[in-house]
């Protein structure tokens, strides 16, 4: 499968290695351009683009960016694709956002409201990058780390629940978007070491005012 990666931080270098060994075939990008990327995808063993071809390039394509330049997405060449949104918001970073800071919507949703054609799929906020490469563990091994997703598009949920399968890891359905506010940042559960029953019962007994202490997830 080819797999766009619009970002090349942590997240994205991450998930195009894996890619590769799964025997996919990622295209990198980020906001400086193709040129920037030489050395990275050189040492990845990718291509590398730019937003606009990254895009156009993925059968699905992954979004790794600050929430805050979600603005500068190339919208009409995702339209129709699977894209999985991994961003998480910060208000320090990317400015307060009044309907996120008092629950009434989620970060997947105000991405959706940009992606308008787009099958938009939450997936790979809830885990450090650096854990990414570590915990991978072949289909069906007992104890295998599971990763929350949600869509409102039950198709494109299950297509990248796939992927991330090939990927080395469980997927949790946590329902449409919606519903993805239960792994936001700093949520109880969040990039924590779960396998697919344990996340499932700590993220389904979430309430809006469940909150874990700012960073203890890094610890």
């Amino acid at each position: 499968m080819n797999i766009g990666i619009i970002g090349s931080g942590l997240i994205g270098a991450s998930v195009a290695k894996l890619a590769i060994a799964a025997g996919h075939r990622p295209m990198i990008s980020n906001s400086r351009g193709p040129e920037s990327l030489a050395q990275l995808a050189h040492s990845l063993g990718c291509r590398a683009g730019t937003s606009e071809e990254a895009a156009a390039f993925g059968d699905m394509v992954l979004i790794a960016i600050p929430f805050k330049n979600r603005f500068q997405l190339p919208v009409s060449t995702l339209a129709c694709r699977i894209v999985i949104d991994s961003s998480n918001y910060y208000p320090h970073r990317d400015g307060r956002i009044d309907e996120l800071e008092n629950g009434i919507t989620t970060t997947s949703e105000l991405m959706q409201c940009i992606l308008t054609q787009s099958r938009l799929v939450k997936c790979f906020n809830a885990i450090l990058a650096r854990d990414l490469s570590l915990h991978q563990l072949p289909h069906g091994v007992h104890g295998r780390r599971a990763i929350p997703a949600a869509a409102d598009d039950v198709e494109a949920l299950n297509v990248v629940a796939d992927f991330v399968d090939t990927l080395g890891y469980d997927v949790v359905k946590l329902g449409s978007l919606r519903e993805s506010w239960r792994f936001e940042r700093a949520r109880p559960g969040y990039c924590l070491r779960l396998d697919a029953f344990q996340m499932k019962q700590i993220l389904t007994a979430n309430t809006r005012a469940s909150w874990v202490e700012e960073g203890s997830w890094r610890l």
